[in-house]
């Protein structure tokens, strides 16, 4: 029996982060290098970015540009804009993807599962049929056909085309 190695390099710096655990990802992503190569659309009051650590390939998520965690704060704009962003990632990722199905929603508080706990975000996760395999389920390890680079160079032109 040969072992076989899962090589996921863009997880080290996750497993040894030693920054500030309460900055705020989100809002520092419009700011920086490293968040803007994530960000694959911008509305005015929110943005799609891809996830850093994503579940499947092609893993979004819609985040308000202002800083509140949970639906109850958000004025009215920032709702719609965060649904129609939601409803336009939907059509980017099954037109990039082809995926069978997508997972929507959100997690509001600690308890519910949220890792960023002050900063509402909605996640977009494409799934197929037999994506939950053993590699998940019994290894806990997440196996992506692509890089994030790539990811997002094959989402901006469809965002670009689809939102006009």
């Amino acid at each position: 029996m040969t072992l076989d190695r899962i090589w996921s390099p863009w997880r080290h710096s996750y497993v040894t982060r030693t920054e500030d655990a309460t900055a705020c990802v989100f809002c520092a992503a419009l700011s920086t290098d490293s968040g803007r190569q994530l960000v694959v659309h911008e509305g005015q009051l929110a943005y799609v970015i891809l996830n850093l650590y994503p579940y499947n390939a092609g893993h979004l998520m819609v985040v308000p540009r202002r800083h509140v965690g949970t639906l109850a704060l958000l004025e009215r704009d920032e709702l719609i804009e965060m649904a129609l962003l939601t409803q336009l990632s939907e059509k980017v990722l099954t037109e990039a993807f082809n995926p069978q199905g997508i997972n929507i929603g959100m997690n509001l508080g600690r308890p519910a599962g949220a890792g960023i706990v002050d900063h509402l975000h909605t996640h977009l996760v494409p799934r197929w049929n037999g994506d939950t395999n053993f590699m998940t389920v019994v290894g806990e390890v997440r196996v992506l056909p692509e890089e994030l680079p790539r990811t997002a160079e094959r989402l901006r032109p469809i965002f670009q085309r689809l939102s006009m």
